[in-house]
C-alpha cells in the first residue's frame, strides 16, 4: 500500500523508528551512546570533517540496528519454525551491526583520544603515585555499592541476577584499577579480556541479561576511575 501522501511516509517511518526505540534494547543502548557523544561534541573543538565523521558513524549504527530490526520481524514472519536460512539471516544482519558499532568506536578513538590525551596523562600520573592499598579500598566501595544499587532495584540477589551484574563491575574494576597503575599495554589488554570472559559467563549462564552486565561495567569502571580520582 502506498502512502497517499508524503506526510503519511514520513509518519510511517517515525513509527518504524518508535517501534524499534520501544522493542529493542539495542536501539536504546544506540541512542543514548548516540546521545552522549554528540553532547560530548559541544566540550570540545571538532572540526566540520569531524562532526561529520562522528555523525555518518551514529547514522551508520542506528540504521544498521533498525535493518536488523526488520529482518527479524520479516524472517519470523515468513518463517514459524526453526529454519538453517533464517537463521542465517538474522546472524548475517547482526553482523552488520556489530560491524558498525566497531566502525564508530575506532572513529570515536581516533577524534577524541588526542583532545582527551592531556587531561589523561595527568590523571594517569597522579593515579601511579597513589598508595598502592588504596585498590582494596576501592574494590571494597565498588562492592558495597553494587549490592547497594541491586537493593535499590529489588532483583536478584547480592551474588546472582538483579541490575546491575555484581560480577561484572567487580571484574571490571580491578580491570580498571591494573590500567590505570600499570604501564604494560600487554597487561592492560588481558586485564580487560579477562573481564570481558566473565561478563560474558554470566550472560552465557543466563543469570544476567547482556543489559545487566554492560551497565556492570560502567558502573565498576566509572565508578573506580572516580574513587582513584578522589583518594588519588
Amino acid at each position: 500500500m502506498k502512502p497517499k501522501k508524503v506526510v503519511d511516509s514520513f509518519n510511517y517511518a517515525l513509527e518504524g523508528i518508535i517501534y524499534a526505540v520501544r522493542t529493542q534494547r539495542n536501539m536504546r543502548i544506540d541512542m543514548v551512546a548516540a546521545l552522549l557523544v554528540l553532547t560530548a561534541c559541544f566540550f570540545y573543538d571538532l572540526s566540520k570533517v569531524e562532526l561529520l565523521v562522528i555523525t555518518i558513524s551514529i547514522t551508520m549504527v542506528i540504521a544498521a540496528e533498525m535493518i536488523n530490526t526488520a529482518v527479524e520481524c520479516t524472517v519470523d514472519m515468513t518463517a514459524n519454525f526453526y529454519h538453517p536460512l533464517a537463521k542465517i539471516a538474522k546472524n548475517v544482519a547482526a553482523g552488520a551491526v556489530l560491524i558498525t558499532a566497531i566502525n564508530s568506536v575506532i572513529v570515536g578513538y581516533i577524534i577524541f583520544w588526542d583532545k582527551l590525551g592531556p587531561i589523561t596523562h595527568t590523571v594517569i600520573n597522579k593515579i601511579k603515585n597513589s598508595n598502592p592499598y588504596m585498590v582494596f579500598l576501592i574494590l571494597v566501595i565498588v562492592s558495597i555499592a553494587t549490592v547497594i544499587v541491586k537493593a535499590i532495584f529489588g532483583e536478584g540477589t547480592p551474588l546472582r541476577g538483579g541490575m546491575p551484574s555484581g560480577h561484572s563491575a567487580i571484574a571490571f574494576s580491578i580491570a580498571t584499577s591494573i590500567t590505570l597503575l600499570s604501564p604494560e599495554p600487554m597487561v592492560i589488554i588481558l586485564s580487560y579480556f579477562l573481564a570481558f570472559i566473565v561478563a560474558q559467563s554470566r550472560v552465557d549462564s543466563e543469570v544476567h541479561s547482556i543489559l545487566e552486565v554492560v551497565v556492570g561495567a560502567l558502573f565498576g569502571t566509572l565508578l573506580t576511575m572516580l574513587l582513584f580520582n578522589i583518594f588519588g
